[in-house]
């Protein structure tokens, strides 16, 4: 036992010498390896020493190379279009009629955009390049501008007769299409470029005002001629003569004018930007728009010279001009205030015609010296109703000058006659029909109250007097029925004309009192003695004549014998008196009416007071009944 234990630990102990020779070895290498890393550290420092310098030179250099790069990148920027520049400065020198217009605008958008690269750079350097480049576009554009012009000039030259289209009711032509095309092709690369070379705030391009000064021109010339004929056409061959509608040029030039506009509006939207529609359209028609305003100033002086008798070519051209307005502002609506307010001094004037052709017709019924001895009517009352009638042509325009002046604003004095605005609209309603009615009925009435009145001055007789207001009454009267006024002043004639009727006929019928008078007798009915009576209940005139005293016998011959002359001398005078045929048949059954039921009655009783030789009896019964149906 103790040999195999003694053993183990000799082999054990043997280990452990070798474990501490392999540690002393081991320490041995670690020093070793302590040392080799003293040394390295010490190398390392050394060659971070004399690197550290040369690291920095390198990034340095790199940062420089970079900055050159982006020096020469510049360089070449800046060269680019420069070099273009002497490129599109070939092309456009050369002019538009060695290159085709759209080569011609594409060198011009590139030089402009050229330009707006070189005024980003900011480069001092660059402004004489800079100047040379706007100078070049400057150069292009006005050569465009050239062109536009030149093909403006092209569809301006033939001169379009409006006539003809307004005669045949054909609308207006328009300009070429190519034409268009090639005016829309310029105006797109100015407008594009006017604000890069404008040096102002300018909203009006170029094409715009060249457009405007060119095609103005031409639709103010097309227009002249008859501009002209409006002037000419307002001159009288008559000074009394009324206008006809129509008569005038002026329906004629309006058309002429609408029609030119709506094709110039239409030439205009093919060729401006929507945005420039209206101030194109706007400048375009201005200079024929002078003109139209002259002449309408033209027709004014003349229609208030002649204001009695011309104010309906005053009605005519307000609803015309009114009528224009209202048309063109469904396509051009900014012309419809410039058009309305042309006529604006017409429209003034034609109100204060109202009020004036009232006080004309009292002036001349006042100034009268003298009226028809046999009762006629007058001329002026034709001419009254005349008026009247005429106007019922001109029932549109006269509808809103009535609006305007309120109801019986038109008489003198009235606070509602100063009224200076107008509804820009024509409409003719019930409203409006009723203010014509009542300025139809003041007319009217004043002229016959001024008529009577002066008839009360001039005319002896009633009878007379009553001839001859019932004349004119009948000549209103038949002026009404026959024309545009009878379903306007129905009315009046039933409620307004009758009292002057009756008023007529009483007047005439006071001088039919006298015989009237003298057909009248006294009975005595408490008297025994009754007339005697015939058979059948017919009166036995010899019986009554020879019952009657001596007085009372002389007193009926002197009846007879005064019936008779008063009669006679009115019958005479009724015959002599120039009545209308309504009027004469009218007061003929108004005169039968009252005198043949009582001389019928006289003469029943009386007739034998001269035995029938016819001495005091003048008539019979029947006739003075023919006698009398001859009065109508």
């Amino acid at each position: 036992m103790v040999g195999p234990r003694k053993g183990a630990f000799a082999e054990e102990s043997a280990e452990v010498e070798v474990l501490f020779a392999n540690m002393d070895k081991m320490k041995a290498l670690t020093r070793k390896i302590q040392a080799s890393k003293n040394r390295l550290e010490t190398s390392g420092k050394a060659v971070q020493d004399a690197i550290t310098p040369i690291y920095g030179n390198t990034q340095k250099l790199q940062v420089m190379n970079s900055n050159v790069d982006r020096v020469l990148d510049a360089i070449e920027r800046m060269r680019a279009p420069l070099e273009q520049t002497n490129q599109e400065d070939r092309i456009i020198k050369r002019g538009l009629q060695n290159v085709d217009l759209r080569d011609y605008i594409a060198s011009l958008d590139r030089t402009n955009m050229a330009l707006q690269e070189l005024n980003r750079t900011n480069f001092r350097a660059n402004q004489g390049a800079i100047s040379e480049m706007t100078a070049l576009l400057k150069r292009g554009t006005k050569e465009l501008e050239d062109a536009f012009r030149n093909i403006l000039q092209q569809s301006c030259a033939e001169r379009v007769d409006p006539l003809e289209y307004v005669a045949k009711n054909n609308p207006f032509p328009i300009m070429e299409p190519d034409q268009l095309s090639t005016l829309r092709l310029i105006n797109t690369h100015i407008s594009n470029s006017f604000a890069q070379l404008s040096q102002s705030d300018a909203r009006e391009t170029p094409t715009q005002r060249i457009y405007a000064e060119y095609r103005g021109d031409h639709l103010a010339k097309c227009l002249q001629n008859l501009a002209a004929a409006s002037v000419a056409t307002m001159r009288k061959v008559s000074a009394d003569a009324i206008y006809k509608i129509g008569t005038n040029g002026i329906g004629i030039y309006v058309r002429a004018m609408e029609g030119l506009f709506v094709a110039e509006y239409d030439n205009i939207t093919n060729i401006f930007p929507r945005d420039e529609w209206t101030a194109t359209c706007t400048n375009t028609c201005s200079p024929p728009l002078k003109d139209f305003e002259k002449t309408l100033r033209d027709l004014n002086g003349h229609i208030q010279r002649n204001l009695m008798t011309d104010c309906f070519l005053g009605y005519e051209t307000v609803g015309i001009v009114s009528g224009f307005s209202i048309r063109i502002e469904q396509k051009i609506s900014a012309l419809k205030r410039p058009i309305y307010d042309s006529v604006k001094p017409i429209r003034e004037t034609s109100k204060a015609s109202l009020t004036k052709l009232l006080e004309d017709t009292r002036t001349q019924v006042q100034t009268l010296v003298a009226l028809p001895q046999d009762g006629a009517t007058i001329p002026l009352t034709l001419t009254i109703m005349t008026r009247l009638q005429e106007m019922t042509n001109y029932l549109e325009p006269l509808s809103a000058i009535l609006a305007s002046l309120g109801d019986g604003g038109w008489k003198a004095g009235s606070s509602n006659s100063s009224s200076s605005s107008l509804p820009m609209t024509l409409d003719v309603g019930p409203n409006t029909m009723q203010l014509f009615e009542h300025y139809c009925a003041d007319t009217i009435d004043t002229l016959l109250q001024n008529l009577e009145g002066k008839s009360r001055m001039l005319l002896k007789s009633k009878n007379l007097q009553g001839v001859f207001v019932g004349n004119n009454i009948a000549v209103v009267e038949r002026r009404i029925r026959s024309s545009d006024l009878a379903p306007i002043l129905e009315n009046y004639a039933n409620r307004k004309l009758e009292p002057w009727k009756k008023k007529a006929s009483a007047m005439y019928l006071e001088a039919w009192r006298e015989p009237s008078g003298c057909l009248l007798d006294v009975q005595y009915t408490n008297r025994k003695e009754r007339p005697h009576s015939g058979g059948g209940g017919a009166l036995d005139s010899a019986a009554i004549v020879k019952a009657l005293g001596s007085k009372d016998k002389d007193a009926i011959k002197e009846k007879f014998k005064n019936f008779n002359t008063s009669f006679d001398n009115l019958v005479s005078q009724h015959k002599s008196y120039k009545m209308e045929r309504e009027v004469r048949s009218h007061l003929g059954r108004e005169v039968q009416t009252i005198i043949e039921p009582l001389y019928g009655r006289f003469w029943d009783r009386y007739h034998e007071i001269d035995k029938g030789k016819g001495k005091y009896v003048k008539y019979s019964k029947v006739e003075l009944n023919q006698l009398l149906t001859g009065l109508s």
